[in-house]
């Protein structure tokens, strides 16, 4: 399983290192670098991020700041010169808060915590086998193995099904949160595809069940890690 991480840090120097401790940790994928938190509110819109390395004292907006303006919250590592910070940081659960200059000692330690807490979480969502959507006036109960695929229509989300197609009021990005990350895959801003429903993928085209989906660049390479 890959981590997705995004890194929102507004000093050069700092970006480079944790860009550098990312790449050489196996698990994790680096999503971006984001100078300042409105330019990571933009990147969030787009990307899905597993985990934040977050600065606290940037322009604009502070780490923390930023972290409470977010409906969803990816997992968080304060990366901060002021211990200052430190009972504010974990006061929004941050997963870790690590003081500049960093080792990748300490470093590791965040991501092995990170890694943990993402465990616990798969570990809850596999009790659950099933989404409740309304459509047509009614209540339905659509288990994950059913699933196809999830195409947003302006204000409403189509679930595309083994045995039926509904319109479900809704936007995708809050249908995405409450499938299993392990079988489910966002690729194009469009689509929400099962995993285990791909029978092969061509360019930019994906075939899945009997159709044929676009697959968007910012999603493809995530995408052909989670087919292995």
């Amino acid at each position: 399983m890959f981590i997705n991480c995004l890194i929102v840090e507004d000093e050069p120097l700092s970006q480079e290192l944790i860009a550098d401790y990312v790449t050489a940790s196996p698990e994790l994928k680096l999503a971006g670098v984001c100078k300042d938190a409105l330019e990571a509110g933009e990147c969030l819109k787009n990307v899905k991020v597993d985990l934040l390395f977050l600065d606290i004292n940037m322009p604009k907006l502070s780490g923390i700041g930023f972290v409470k303006s977010l409906k969803e919250q990816p997992l968080v590592v304060f990366v901060t010169a002021y211990p200052e910070y430190a009972l504010e940081g974990f006061e929004v659960d941050a997963v870790d808060y690590l003081l500049k200059p960093v080792s990748f000692e300490r470093f590791r330690m965040a991501v092995n915590r990170a890694v943990e807490r993402l465990a616990a979480k798969n570990r809850k969502e596999t009790t659950i086998e099933h989404i409740m959507v309304r459509a047509d006036k009614k209540n339905y109960r659509i288990h994950f193995d059913e699933i196809i695929f999830l195409e947003a229509q302006g204000d409403y989300v189509r679930f595309v099904t083994t045995g039926k197609s509904l319109m479900v009021h809704g936007k995708l990005k809050d249908f995405l949160l409450q499938l299993p990350k392990n079988s489910f895959e966002q690729i194009h801003k469009s689509y929400v595809i099962s995993l285990s429903k791909v029978i092969y993928l061509e360019g930019n085209l994906i075939k899945i069940g009997e159709h044929r989906l676009p697959v968007s660049l910012n999603y493809r390479e995530l995408l052909l890690k989670k087919l292995g």
